[in-house]
């Protein structure tokens, strides 16, 4: 670690911006000049026990206190805020983020767009991951319906599957739409994570989507196969809760498939 809060400040930590001391440079690690800046800030947010919002020193401050060029700096904050470790707002300052996934996003998005063409590729087994992941949340999902009454929390899934059912009749189901109905349906789990990972899932297949080709399922299809998932939830049916994923995802497979084919 590069440097320390001052161990004399008190006070709030989300007052003001912390004052830095430099560490001797014997107790620094050999690192590039950009990752130690990096390697320091998260140090930093660590041992002040900084959330989301606090403020964090400026890349002035940075410059003098680790004695290092604005370049390296710069190229520092670039990562951090990337992953969202960092937030740099403009004439205001810079702070601790929140967290984001789209760094990940961005890797598969390229690495499964350059395998589409193998039989086993990567969206197919990224595909695959988020099926076993919510195969088990929805089991998890009956396992408190058995414990609780669900049913007022779940009133959020059946209102986006009654939008589903409207969009259908009148044309496409939009893709927010879809991906609105796998936010609130989790949302009982209290599991802030769920959310972040497969809208990260999601937005992958996204922005694969158009090269896939268009879907075999009608809309009317994606609508009924969300609703038996809903239905699978609010009636306890483990099996039929399994059935439904699996058919959740038979059109992905079928037009990955049918990409590999050509």
């Amino acid at each position: 670690m590069v440097f320390h809060a001052d161990p004399q400040r008190t006070g709030d930590a989300s007052a003001r911006p912390p004052k830095l001391r430099r560490v001797p440079a014997g107790e620094r690690r050999r690192l590039s000049r950009a990752v130690e800046v990096q390697e320091a800030v998260k140090g930093l947010i660590l041992e002040r026990r900084l959330t989301t919002g606090d403020p964090l020193p400026t890349e002035s401050e940075l410059m003098e206190e680790l004695g290092i060029g604005r370049n390296s700096v710069r190229e520092a904050l670039k990562v951090l805020q990337a992953v969202g470790i960092v937030d740099i707002r403009h004439g205001f300052g810079m702070f601790v983020g929140r967290m984001s996934l789209n760094g990940l996003v961005d890797e598969l998005t390229f690495h499964s767009r350059i395998t589409l063409p193998d039989e086993r590729n990567h969206l197919g087994h990224l595909i695959e991951i988020r099926e076993i992941l919510e195969s088990g949340l929805v089991q998890r999902l009956i396992d408190q319906q058995d414990d609780l009454d669900l049913a007022p929390d779940l009133a959020p899934a059946r209102n986006v599957i009654a939008q589903m059912e409207t969009e259908a009749r009148v044309g496409t189901v939009s893709p927010d739409t879809d991906r609105r109905f796998h936010d609130v349906l989790y949302h009982p789990l209290g599991n802030p994570l769920v959310g972040r990972l497969l809208g990260a899932f999601w937005e992958v297949y996204h922005q694969l989507s158009d090269d896939l080709g268009p879907p075999d399922e009608t809309p009317a299809d994606v609508a009924r196969k969300h609703r038996d998932i809903y239905t699978a939830v609010v009636t306890g049916d483990r099996a039929l809760a399994a059935t439904a994923i699996r058919a959740h995802f038979d059109g992905v497979r079928a037009r990955l498939a049918r990409l590999g084919q050509h």
